[in-house]
C-alpha cells in the first residue's frame, strides 16, 4: 500500500499537483456577484454583508467559520421603500441604485448594519440582537452618507467615515439613528486617491470607505481606480481618528480591490476584496496580510494576490447562496427559502406557494410592457464558471398577451417562456443584447406543460447564455441564438436567472412553476 500511495504521490507531482494544496482554499473564494462586502468576527464567527440594491430583500448576511465558505442567514430589510421605482410602479425603476455598499458592525451585544440609497437619500441603520434570526429595527436620517464606514470608538462615540476623494468625518447619536445634534461633518482627508497620482491621473476618485482600529491606531481602506490602470486599495493610517492621515497604495494587482481587514482567531490577517469579473458579477476575493511598521502589507508574495490560501477548501455554492427549489413547504417553513430574492419590491397578493402545494403561482396584477418592468420577477445569483437553470411550468391558465418562463436578468437580457396569443400559445426566445428585446424565434405549443433550461458560461470571462426548451424534460433542443452577456453600469449586477410571468394585455393569468432547479 505504502508504494501505490508514494506512485500516486510522484504521479500527481508531475502533474503539478501538491498535496498541501488539496485541502487549500482558492480565489476568488465565491464565484459570484457577491460584492461590496463588510465582514466582522465574532467570536469564531464570521458575518458578511454585501450588496443587491434593487433587490428585495436586500443587504443580505451570510455565516462562515472559515472565511472561505458562506451561507446566507438573512436579510437586514424586507423592503427599503415603498416608493414608485422601488414598486416599479408608474414606469419607475431603481436599477444600479437602491441599496449601496453597507458597513456590517457589532458593538456591545447588538450587530448593525448601514448602507446608504439614491433611492430614498438617506442612510439607513438596522440594528438586531440576533443576527440570524431578527428582528431588526431600522432608522433612517438624511443625507444619503456616500460609501460610509460605521465606526464605533473606544470613547463611546459612533461615527460615519464617508465620501469620495475627499473623506469626511461625520459624528452620530449614541444610538446611531442620526446625525449629531450641533455637529457637522468634517474634512479629515483632502485627497484620499493622492498615493495614486495627481487628481489627473484618476478615473475613480476614492471611495468604499472602511475603517478599522488596530492596536491604537486608525487605518483606513479605500479604492482608487488611476487612469489607464486597474482598481486599486489605498490605505491611510493615523494615530488620531481625526488625523492627520498618511498613505500609501496597499495592493495593485488584477484589479482586486475595495474592502477591508479580518483576522482569525489564530491572529491571522486577511484582506477581502472584489474583483470586477464581467457578467457574473463582482467576486470576492482573500488576499494575505503581513504587518511590518505598523503598515498592513497585502498579497502572498506583497503585492500579489495568491491562488490558493492556506485556508480550508472551498465548498459548493449551492445550496448556501444559491440552491434548487421544488417548492414544496413543510409546517412551519418559510414560503421562500433566503436564496431567492424578488427583482424590486414584490406584490405579495400575486404570488404563492401554498395555492397549489408544490407549485410556485405568479399571478399578474397589472398590464407591463417588459420584463424589466414586470413585478414578481423571483431571482437568484448565476455561478461561476459555468451552471445552468432549469424550470418546469404550466401555462393552462395564461391570458392572451402573458408571457411566463426563464429569464437571466440584466440590461442585455435574455428570455425563454411561453407566450399565449388568439391562435394559441407559443414558446418565444427573446433576445435584449442590443438593449431592445428581439423576438429570435417562436415555435407553436400545444401543451400545457413545458420545460425551460438556460446554461451560463463564465470561464474565462467567455459570458454567453444558451437557450433550450423540453416537452417531456429530458431531450432538449436549443432555441434561439446565443446571448453575448454583459455587465452593464445601469444594472450594475451580475446576471440572475429570473422565473417570470407578466401581462401585456389584462391582468388575472397566472403561471404554476413545479420547480427550480440550478447546477
Amino acid at each position: 500500500m505504502k508504494n501505490y500511495l508514494l506512485l500516486l504521490l510522484a504521479w500527481l507531482g508531475m502533474l503539478g499537483l501538491r498535496p498541501q494544496a488539496w485541502a487549500q482554499a482558492h480565489n476568488p473564494i465565491v464565484y459570484a456577484d457577491v460584492p461590496d462586502l463588510s465582514i466582522i468576527r465574532v467570536g469564531k464567527t464570521y458575518y458578511m454583508s454585501s450588496t443587491t440594491m434593487h433587490m428585495s430583500p436586500g443587504v443580505p448576511l451570510m455565516k462562515s467559520t472559515d472565511l472561505v465558505n458562506w451561507k446566507l442567514v438573512s436579510y437586514a430589510y424586507d423592503t427599503l421603500s415603498g416608493n414608485d421605482a422601488m414598486t416599479l410602479a408608474n414606469g419607475r425603476s431603481t436599477y444600479g441604485r437602491g441599496s449601496w455598499a453597507s458597513s456590517l458592525r457589532y458593538h456591545q451585544g447588538t450587530y448593525y448594519v448601514s448602507t446608504f440609497a439614491q433611492t430614498t437619500g438617506k442612510t439607513h441603520v438596522y440594528s438586531t440582537k440576533n443576527i440570524e434570526k431578527g428582528p431588526w429595527k431600522a432608522v433612517s436620517f438624511r443625507p444619503s452618507l456616500h460609501d460610509h464606514s460605521l465606526f464605533f470608538d473606544d470613547y463611546g462615540r459612533v461615527y460615519m467615515v464617508f465620501g469620495a476623494g475627499k473623506i469626511q468625518l461625520a459624528e452620530l447619536t449614541a444610538d446611531a439613528s442620526g446625525l449629531k445634534p450641533g455637529t457637522s461633518p468634517q474634512v479629515i482627508i483632502e485627497n484620499a486617491s493622492a498615493p495614486a497620482g495627481p487628481p489627473s491621473a484618476i478615473n475613480l476618485p476614492a471611495e468604499g470607505s472602511q475603517l478599522f482600529k488596530i492596536n491604537g491606531k486608525y487605518y483606513l481602506f479605500n479604492i482608487t481606480w488611476p487612469k489607464g490602470g486597474m482598481r486599486t486599495v489605498v490605505v491611510h493610517r493615523a494615530d488620531k481618528l481625526t488625523g492627520p492621515y498618511e498613505g500609501r497604495v496597499a495592493l495593485q494587482d488584477l484589479g482586486v480591490a475595495q474592502g477591508g481587514l479580518i483576522d482569525t482567531p489564530e491572529g491571522k490577517w486577511y484582506a477581502y476584496l472584489f474583483r470586477d469579473y464581467g457578467a457574473v458579477g463582482r467576486i470576492p476575493y482573500l488576499v494575505p496580510v503581513q504587518w511590518e511598521g505598523g503598515w498592513p502589507v497585502l498579497g502572498s508574495p506583497a503585492g500579489k494576490v495568491p491562488e490558493t490560501l492556506p485556508l480550508p477548501a472551498n465548498r459548493a455554492l449551492i445550496p448556501g447562496l444559491v440552491a434548487s427549489d421544488e417548492f414544496s413547504r413543510r409546517k412551519g417553513e418559510p414560503p421562500l427559502p433566503l436564496v431567492w430574492q424578488w427583482n424590486h419590491n414584490p406584490d405579495n397578493a400575486l404570488w404563492s406557494v401554498a395555492k397549489r402545494p408544490g407549485y410556485l403561482r405568479l399571478q399578474t396584477g397589472r398590464v407591463d410592457t417588459s420584463f424589466v418592468m414586470a413585478r414578481n420577477t423571483l431571482t437568484q445569483r448565476t455561478i461561476g464558471p459555468a451552471c445552468t437553470g432549469t424550470t418546469a411550468l404550466d401555462v393552462s391558465h395564461l391570458k392572451a398577451g402573458d408571457f411566463a418562463g426563464l429569464g437571466v436578468l440584466q440590461k442585455r437580457y435574455g428570455l425563454v417562456g411561453v407566450q399565449a396569443g388568439p391562435g394559441g400559445k407559443a414558446i418565444v426566445m427573446v433576445s435584449a443584447e442590443s438593449e431592445r428585446p428581439v423576438e429570435l424565434q417562436r415555435l407553436p405549443l400545444t401543451q400545457d406543460k413545458v420545460y425551460f433550461k438556460i446554461a451560463c458560461d463564465f470561464q474565462d470571462r467567455r459570458d454567453v447564455a444558451t437557450f433550450f426548451y423540453s416537452l417531456d424534460g429530458k431531450a432538449w433542443q436549443p432555441v434561439g441564438k446565443l446571448l453575448k452577456m454583459a455587465y452593464t453600469l445601469p444594472h450594475f449586477m451580475g446576471y440572475r436567472f429570473g422565473l417570470f410571468n407578466y401581462a401585456t394585455q389584462a391582468a388575472g393569468g397566472y403561471a404554476d412553476f413545479d420547480y427550480f432547479r440550478i447546477q
